[in-house]
């Protein structure tokens, strides 16, 4: 017997296939497809003139380690500036003890990144750089890293996304080996895979490098909670799609207390969840008019949710798909899901195999059910209404 509700249930599957075919061929050609990056001819001292962008709210423990690691890296010419914003702490104090530039925005009605990065953009307009180089406050910049961007950038003139990674911070209570597992699949081997397609990536947060006329023509001054994402795909869409820079290396840790973890998770994903239902659609239907084969290729990744979240959805689908069979409605949501989460989860070995033994060993696959556990609460309270709708930073001490 078919129905309404067979016919819906079907079509929920069938749409869940559509993430599960972009999480398997980005994972593959990141496995098996040569990789790519972009080969610089010219000389090290032919860098462009840059400038580096600071965004900084209460990080003054660590905000000069940081600064080490980027005026090590600066030529004759580059500026260093750090946007002290809505501060409460030292971090003024700490970036001009360090001989930078600094300037100091205090607006609590105008609470997020977007706003930091926007005000100090204008500060800079004066004397414009050719390249702007953004890096959170909280992170390590490896050496070379500024150079690769900037060469990158200024040969391509597109955005460009550095090898973005997170780490568990010593001594931390919190056991993140499942948690940078995932982080390395989204912001390492996703984006090799496209990459190794010739197809761009999204930008994740820091080290990311612009050319400064395109930096300057989008809209920063934002409240996103997911603003490094937001604006990768507001760029693509005026034809300028960012690509991947896996030798530019830029490193930050988690959260060292549950609540800070807490806290920056329900802010990526929420966020993350909250594109994919607002903006995905208009993207597709963008990229399929003007056959624009890059911002298709965003539509489609950013269509993909956290994995955790992917695999309880197609979980409960397959539940919900099954009753319906055993009833007598209809076998074809079942026919669709089983197989796509026995997809999601083959990928997943395989990104494990090729890229996560050292982070993830198999002795420590117990914990990948806590993290599940975790995740469930997170989404249900997110069911409930409890959902992050303004920028808050997570706690690190």
């Amino acid at each position: 017997m078919i129905t309404f509700g067979s016919y819906l249930l079907a079509g929920f599957a069938a749409l869940l296939a559509v993430p599960t075919a972009v999480l398997f061929f980005e994972v593959l050609a990141a496995s098996f497809l040569p990789k790519r990056e972009v080969t610089i001819c010219a000389q090290l001292d032919q860098r462009r003139r840059i400038a580096v962008l600071i965004p900084a709210h209460n990080e003054s423990i660590g905000l000069q380690p940081t600064l080490a690691d980027v005026k090590s890296q600066l030529r004759a010419g580059d500026r260093l500036l750090v946007v002290a914003d809505n501060c409460t702490d030292e971090t003024a104090a700490v970036a001009a003890s360090s001989g930078v530039e600094i300037t100091v925005r205090n607006d609590p009605t105008k609470i997020g990144k977007g706003y930091a990065l926007d005000w100090g953009l204008n500060y800079l307009a004066a004397d414009a750089p050719e390249i702007v180089i953004m890096i959170d406050a909280d992170c390590r910049v490896e050496s070379g890293a500024i150079d690769r961007l900037a060469m990158v950038c200024a040969k391509m003139q597109r955005p460009v996304q550095s090898l973005y990674m997170m780490t568990a911070p010593a001594g931390s209570s919190v056991n993140y080996q499942v948690a940078e597992f995932a982080w390395r699949v989204k912001n390492c081997v996703r984006p090799l895979g496209l990459s190794a397609m010739a197809l761009p990536c999204q930008l994740v947060g820091s080290g990311m490098a612009f050319p400064w006329d395109i930096i300057r023509s989008a809209e920063l001054s934002g409240g996103c909670i997911v603003e490094d994402l937001k604006l990768g795909l507001e760029l693509a869409f005026a034809g300028h799609a960012p690509i991947f820079c896996p030798s530019a290396i830029v490193t930050s840790t988690f959260p060292d207390s549950d609540k800070g973890a807490k806290t920056q998770r329900q802010r990526w994903e929420h966020g993350h969840v909250g594109l994919i239902l607002t903006t995905a659609p208009a993207l597709l239907y963008a990229a399929t008019k003007r056959r624009n084969l890059n911002l298709l290729a965003l539509a489609l990744d950013l269509v993909v949710p956290p994995l955790s979240l992917l695999v309880l959805i197609l979980t409960a689908t397959i539940v919900g798909a099954g009753v319906a069979t055993l009833v007598g409605i209809s076998k074809s949501a079942f026919m669709i899901s089983a197989p796509c989460l026995m997809i999601v989860i083959a990928t997943t070995i395989l990104a494990w195999l090729r890229y996560g033994r050292d982070i993830l060993p198999f002795r420590s696959w117990a914990l990948i059910a806590s993290y599940f556990a975790e995740k469930l609460h997170l989404y249900g309270a997110a069911l409930a209404g409890q959902r992050v709708s303004r920028w808050i930073r997570a706690d690190r001490n």
